[in-house]
């Protein structure tokens, strides 16, 4: 036992610079986040954590303090803590407005981290849908209490967008900052939803799993005067994520299909499975219950296909 427990102690580094209490917050977050400590589970007991990473006992409360004040652990007086069910996020796929102005309605602060903003050769159908190869390539991961949520690749008209600076977008809304300070108000455009595997890109982004199922959203925007202004794709983690449709007897706007999973690309993603289109658009007597319905439950099947080929 005891070459065993000399084994575990030296997964915190007593020589560094990071407190024994956030190494150990980030050991039992990583095992929350991976799936390896499933919600409801049980932690260890103060006591066990103590002996297993030999550190005080207020190392151990600091730890799971800071786990609980990011929902990971729910914590109860006399009682170890337990994994909490993770915390869903809505989008509502219909809206122009960004996921950061959703969130914010709801209370939650979505932090923004850009990861790039420069000149880059865009896709084929992305210079097709701007008429342009002269645009900006604008990545970043959106993230809430620390977590990640979704990275977003967004191409945006070069010239209309002049003195864009990465500072303005940190913790921020695209959104906000074009109508602002350019005068581009997002409006019409279209929407597709697919689930796809996480490639080791991805996965390393969002701290999941490569091979592991997520939902990606991809649109193009125009702005106030039907001019085109974006083009973006955003890979979600599904488990965070919900994704809403409203659907009233007057008004038909989501289309279904199911096409054949494909690998999700970074340089390229693929084609959506479920899409916005505008009014009247569906067939005579289409039930948009039954369809909205429908929607979910190809999603959720692909969701799981995936999971089983893991």
């Amino acid at each position: 036992m005891a070459p065993a427990k000399a084994k575990t102690r030296t997964t915190l580094d007593r020589a560094g610079d990071v407190p024994l209490h956030a190494q150990l917050a980030a050991l039992l977050r990583g095992g929350i986040r991976d799936g390896l400590t499933p919600a409801g589970t049980p932690l260890p007991s103060e006591a066990a954590l103590c002996e297993r990473y030999g550190v005080a006992r207020s190392v151990v409360r600091q730890a799971l303090a800071a786990l609980a004040a990011e929902g990971l652990v729910r914590r109860d007086a006399g009682r170890p803590a337990v994994v909490a069910p993770p915390r869903q996020h809505r989008r509502l796929v219909q809206r122009s407005t960004g996921l950061y102005q959703q969130l914010a309605q709801t209370g939650v602060a979505l932090g923004t981290r850009v990861l790039s903003l420069a000149p880059a050769e865009p896709p084929d159908e992305v210079v097709d849908f701007f008429g342009s190869r002269e645009l900006l390539r604008l990545e970043r991961l959106r993230h809430v209490d620390g977590a990640p949520l979704a990275y977003v690749r967004t191409w945006l008209p070069a010239a209309r967008v002049a003195g864009l600076d990465p500072q303005q977008l940190t913790d921020a809304s695209l959104h906000g900052v074009l109508i602002h300070r350019f005068g581009l108000q997002p409006g019409a455009g279209r929407n597709q939803i697919r689930a796809v595997a996480a490639d080791k890109a991805l996965a390393a982004l969002l701290d999941t799993r490569a091979g592991s199922p997520l939902l990606m959203l991809e649109g193009q925007g125009n702005d106030q005067h039907g001019r085109p202004l974006e083009w973006f794709t955003t890979w979600h983690r599904p488990e965070q994520l919900v994704f809403d449709v409203d659907v009233s007897e007057g008004r038909e706007s989501v289309q279904t299909r199911l096409d054949e999973p494909r690998w999700a690309n970074a340089a390229a993603p693929a084609a959506g499975s479920a899409s916005t289109a505008p009014p009247n658009s569906a067939p005579p007597g289409t039930d948009p219950l039954a369809r909205a319905q429908q929607l979910v439950a190809e999603l959720s099947a692909e969701l799981e296909r995936l999971r089983a080929g893991r």
